[in-house]
């Protein structure tokens, strides 16, 4: 099975985000009405090439309330809509804040967020993860959470989790060994950083649904990174950088889904015409290594 291109809302939803270059790719301004309209012309630009899973989160700025504006019935039942709980938006549509999100996975944030996600959606996501779980989030062991998202599996949402750092495997495998009630996990996996690959075929063979996030390493593989070695290897081939590397994740086995994280129509087009050129393994970064540089990327 080949995976399938997602669309994820990161970079659309809110005016700052660390991706390379990102400040150059948003309308002038950055005003919410721009940003309604570009990522409504990206969600239908995708609808229109076929895509038909797409990805939001509570802490991205408004994407849950502009993809919600954007469904309309035909469409829902057509595609699949995840978001993601855990971390709030707090930068009150500044590109400069100090702090952009605050992190919390307590019970009590959950029942804050659920209804609020399902309000912008106009209802309920396919799929509710946990934003972030790293291995010292208390979330595993808060048995009163637990409870409540069994409960929403019950009723049909599918419950998961996403990583993030150099231990997502550590934070993956502790959710598998629950036994329930995971059953999806969306992941940093990319030519730079492939730590997680193993534990994700775990996942997978478990039944899981997995997602690969960043796939393009916040633009440290595409274009907008100059003259690097993995830059040089595409260009050898003939290859945009970006295609190359979403070509890369949706070959995983594992995978179910690679999500674009493009914020202007050219990026989209680029990665939808993702291709293989050989192996990479000569660009694999050591996971602390990875995670150092890309903490340091700043928020623009």
């Amino acid at each position: 099975m080949t995976a399938s291109i997602g669309l994820g809302l990161a970079a659309l939803g809110r005016p700052g985000y660390i991706n390379l270059g990102h400040d150059e790719d948003l309308p002038p301004g950055r005003a919410v009405e721009d940003l309604r309209e570009r990522t409504h012309q990206l969600l239908e630009q995708a609808w229109q090439a076929g895509v038909r899973y797409f990805d939001a989160a509570r802490s991205y700025g408004l994407a849950e309330i502009f993809l919600g504006e954007w469904l309309t019935p035909e469409r829902r039942e057509q595609l699949t809509v995840g978001s993601k709980w855990g971390y709030t938006y707090v930068a009150d549509w500044r590109h400069d804040a100090d702090t952009h999100e605050v992190k919390d996975h307590s019970l009590g944030t959950f029942e804050r967020q659920w209804p609020e996600t399902v309000q912008a959606l106009g209802g309920p996501p396919d799929f509710y993860l946990i934003h972030s779980l790293t291995p010292d989030s208390p979330a595993l062991g808060d048995a009163k959470l637990l409870d409540r998202l069994r409960a929403l599996a019950d009723d049909g949402v599918r419950v998961g989790l996403s990583t993030s750092g150099p231990h997502q495997a550590d934070a993956l495998r502790a959710a598998l060994a629950l036994g329930g009630p995971f059953t999806a996990v969306q992941a940093t996996w990319n030519v730079l950083e492939t730590s997680v690959g193993p534990a994700l075929q775990e996942a997978h063979d478990a039944g899981w649904f997995v997602v690969v996030k960043e796939a393009v390493a916040n633009g440290r593989l595409t274009a907008k990174a100059g003259e690097t070695p993995f830059n040089a290897f595409a260009r050898q081939h003939g290859v945009a950088p970006d295609s190359l590397a979403l070509g890369a994740a949706v070959g995983q086995a594992w995978a179910d889904v690679v999500l674009s994280g493009a914020s202007t129509a050219e990026q989209l087009e680029s990665n939808l015409d993702y291709r293989t050129a050989g192996p990479l393994d000569e660009f694999v970064q050591q996971p602390d290594e990875y995670w150092t540089e890309r903490s340091a990327l700043p928020w623009i």
